[in-house]
């Protein structure tokens, strides 16, 4: 079996860049190697073009996806951050909060998705949710939505 090393730089030259970021982001979340780590090793180029935009921070390979469409923006976006004493998937700006529902977000765990949103409303934050169908099968829907949030201002205190 080879190693995650060897793994990640056959990953990098054979998938498209967004499946490719996933893995290894999600493997630097994991621990399974680290960006010092894997700087060491001669990789491939397009490896090292992986490792560039890497980060440790992704929960999921949803944030990956999300995380990677949104960079264009040229806004602050904060994976993973505490909001109010809760995680929240992406912060965008000082008061988007953009929430990605996997197949998990049913029964008790929708009910406190629902709360906590309720909860950050009271507080002056947006809450934008959006399901791992609306990423990979309607994105531009989805990433319309957030555009607007944006472009009115209202991702900023």
């Amino acid at each position: 079996m080879d190693p995650v090393e060897n793994f990640l730089d056959c990953v990098a030259r054979c998938q498209p860049h967004e499946s490719a970021l996933t893995i290894f982001e999600s493997a630097l979340n994991k621990r399974l190697i680290t960006r010092i780590g894997l700087l060491k090793l001669p990789m491939s180029a397009a490896a090292r073009r992986i490792l560039e935009v890497a980060t440790p921070f992704a929960d999921s390979g949803l944030e990956s996806i999300v995380l990677s469409r949104l960079q264009w923006l040229r806004v602050a976006i904060v994976p993973q951050a505490w909001v109010l004493g809760h995680r929240v998937d992406l912060l965008i700006g000082e008061r988007l909060v953009v929430q990605l529902d996997g197949a998990h977000h049913t029964g008790a765990q929708r009910d406190e998705d629902i709360r906590h949103d309720a909860y950050l409303l009271t507080h002056g934050y947006l809450v934008i949710r959006v399901s791992y169908t609306q990423v990979l099968e309607h994105w531009p829907e989805a990433q319309s939505r957030i555009m607007s949030v944006i472009a009115q201002g209202l991702h900023l205190a």
